[in-house]
């Protein structure tokens, strides 16, 4: 059974750890002052608190979004997103390196973000691509309730609004 009864969510439902997007937002949610940014090494939002304790020196995390090398999500033979694993030292995996975002012109590696670990799919849950070739989780169980054209609901809501601008409806 799918995480969420809803017929698609957001990637990020599946992520193993937090994401922080700037430098404050880490701050705040743990109280420690992010390490230096890094401009050598990807940018990364996340951490794995339990990485430093691992005897050994790599950490595989069997699951994350497979991107390309300019950080576009990667598409298997039948066009869709898909999850692949990824190797990180352990002590990169423990740390975030959030980029200082002061100006424009920060020096920065130039690679895309280090992609955060997610847990496994459901058997009802697959990636897909929404508006704008953003990645989302899709809901299999909802597949057959996918409106296709216009509901009652958006042609009473049409009427309405050529009513106001005293426009003659079609029927």
């Amino acid at each position: 059974m799918a995480a969420l009864p809803q017929p698609k969510y957001g990637l990020h439902q599946l992520y193993l750890f937090p994401v922080y997007q700037t430098r404050a937002e880490y701050q705040r949610a743990t109280g420690q002052e992010p390490p230096p940014f890094d401009p050598t090494r990807p940018s990364q939002h996340w951490f794995d608190p339990d990485a430093e304790k691992s005897p050994r020196r790599v950490i595989l995390y069997e699951r994350a979004l497979a991107i390309d090398e300019k950080g576009n999500p990667k598409k298997d033979a039948n066009g869709k997103p898909y999850l692949e694993p990824i190797v990180l030292p352990k002590t990169e995996a423990a740390t975030v390196n959030i980029p200082y975002k002061k100006a424009a012109n920060e020096p920065s590696s130039g690679l895309p973000d280090v992609p955060v670990p997610c847990r496994e799919l459901h058997e009802d849950e697959e990636l897909d691509f929404d508006f704008g070739g953003v990645v989302i989780v899709r809901n299999r169980n909802f597949a057959d309730q996918t409106v296709v054209g216009y509901t009652a609901a958006d042609r009473e809501l049409l009427r309405a609004i050529a009513r106001k601008l005293n426009v003659t409806p079609l029927p």
